[in-house]
């Protein structure tokens, strides 16, 4: 947006979004949308036509964008026009892309043991531990304060997750005792994880700067990212015959359906069930008489 002339819009555009509770970097993940979309049309985005709309969808589909990001432009510009303005005429124009869903990459037990064991010393160690131990994100586990750890309930609290909303997950034994490590080595004040600057959290571009440095370091030979540590998690789980409601409460997901797609990678479940073929096979050995 442009300074003078937009600062009354991005201000009740500020306003709409704090009234629906939208979290501080949703916000901010918003505006820079409608900046960009700004930028592009070289005046005051109120002023645009569903046919600038669609312009500015064809150049993020021309310039690389991925379907997310073309989702979450989507979003952004139906949010400011049905909301903020009160032009329910452009959502027509704001199409959404559906995205194959792809299955995650997991690692195997002894995989994460080797990782967690290449971390870069016993702060990585600890968080990487909390992002595999408990199924979190990055951006939970750099959220994270060291009164959210409830050692007497023998549980993590998370404020504020994906979708604005609080959960408690699992703090296994072992992990508490690497986190009172970690405590113990380096007393941290607020912040369980705090940044370079002890006033801030580790920030998530740290996190995945140094998880791809453990996985090289583990010569692990997959795209190991920080989500590939909770997909991980709930993937272990499952094939330890954890009931897939629990996994779904423990992940923070709305929809069974998101738990479900660790059904299709859960590869020791998928071992374990015999093949109509096998078992078919079997019957015809069992009545099969050598010809006289």
């Amino acid at each position: 947006m442009t300074d003078q002339a937009m600062s009354p819009l991005r201000r009740r555009m500020i306003e709409d979004m704090t009234i629906r509770k939208f979290a501080a970097k949703t916000q901010h993940d918003y505006l820079q949308r409608i900046k960009h979309f700004a930028v592009f049309l070289g005046r005051s985005p109120d002023t645009a036509s569903f046919e600038d709309v669609r312009r500015y969808q064809l150049h993020l589909v021309a310039g690389g964008a991925g379907v997310p990001t073309l989702n979450q432009s989507g979003s952004t510009l139906r949010f400011f026009f049905r909301i903020t303005l009160g032009r329910a005429d452009i959502l027509n124009h704001t199409q959404f892309v559906h995205e194959p869903r792809k299955l995650p990459v997991v690692l195997s037990p002894e995989e994460v043991a080797r990782f967690l064991e290449s971390a870069p010393g016993l702060k990585y160690k600890a968080a990487f531990s909390v992002a595999y131990g408990a199924g979190l994100r990055v951006s939970e586990v750099v959220a994270l304060k060291v009164s959210d750890i409830d050692s007497k309930r023998m549980v993590i609290r998370i404020e504020q997750g994906k979708g604005n909303k609080d959960r408690y997950v699992m703090l296994s034994p072992h992990l508490l005792e690497l986190l009172r490590a970690w405590y113990k080595a380096a007393r941290p004040q607020g912040w369980l994880f705090p940044g370079m600057n002890p006033v801030n959290p580790m920030t998530t571009r740290q996190f995945r700067r140094a998880c791809h440095a453990t996985a090289r370091m583990a010569e692990i030979d997959k795209r190991v990212s920080p989500h590939t540590l909770r997909h991980s998690f709930a993937t272990h789980l499952l094939e330890q015959n954890t009931d897939i409601r629990v996994i779904q409460v423990l992940l923070g997901h709305a929809k069974l359906d998101t738990t479900a797609l660790y059904t299709r990678v859960a590869t020791k479940i998928i071992r374990e069930i015999m093949s109509p073929l096998d078992r078919i096979t079997g019957k015809l050995k069992e009545g099969f008489e050598p010809p006289a």
